[in-house]
């Protein structure tokens, strides 16, 4: 075990970052982007070594989408109180549904076809599936859209078995937890929405 995390240090320094990640995200704390920049740039390391590509290349897009992340929430929502200072939690527009599925689904196929015909991935539709359905779970999280969460539950649930097929096993008891927890930040997050609306 002493072996274990003596060579993978970064990635139990990446599981650690992850949990507190979590607990910031469950209270809809806005400095979860703060962790949400030092997690990616830590797990592009992991997952490059694994032969996961697309997880590896996903980490890229997650920096940038902290630092729009973090840009988002602290705008003033102009339908809030002028006691409110960040975003507020909100259902996803019905409009875009359209928009999450096809930008899923294009982003999937592409991904798909890249990692199964340009690297030597034993898994690619299977992180083409993860990476494609973060890319549009980021974007909702960053929105602040309380939907994202099922979003995450079945990202998590996917990559908690294909970390312990790759041999990656405090990642994937991370995200084992994660599919827990994002079922009960759906119901945390639905809370807080519900307090938002008293406040204002």
């Amino acid at each position: 075990m002493i072996d274990y995390l003596t060579e993978n240090w970064l990635e139990v320094l990446g599981t650690v970052v992850g949990v507190v990640y979590l607990w910031l995200e469950l209270k809809a704390n806005i400095y979860m982007w703060i962790a949400g920049i030092v997690m990616p740039a830590i797990s592009i390391f992991v997952y490059y070594d694994a032969g996961l590509y697309a997880d590896f290349a996903i980490n890229v897009y997650y920096l940038i989408a902290a630092f729009y992340g973090f840009a988002v929430w602290t705008m003033r929502d102009r339908n809030a109180s002028a006691r409110r200072k960040e975003l507020s939690i909100t259902h996803t527009p019905t409009t875009m549904y359209v928009v999450l599925l096809l930008t899923f689904l294009a982003a999937f196929v592409v991904i798909g076809v890249v990692l199964e015909r340009y690297t030597d991935s034993n898994v690619p539709w299977w992180d083409s599936f993860t990476t494609a359905l973060s890319i549009v779970g980021m974007w909702m999280l960053a929105r602040k859209w309380i939907e994202q969460w099922w979003t995450w539950v079945a990202v998590d649930a996917v990559c908690f078995g294909l970390y312990i097929y790759k041999g990656i096993f405090f990642y994937s008891a991370l995200y084992g937890l994660y599919t827990v927890i994002a079922v009960y930040g759906f119901f945390k997050w639905k809370t807080l929405m519900a307090e938002q609306c008293d406040e204002d």
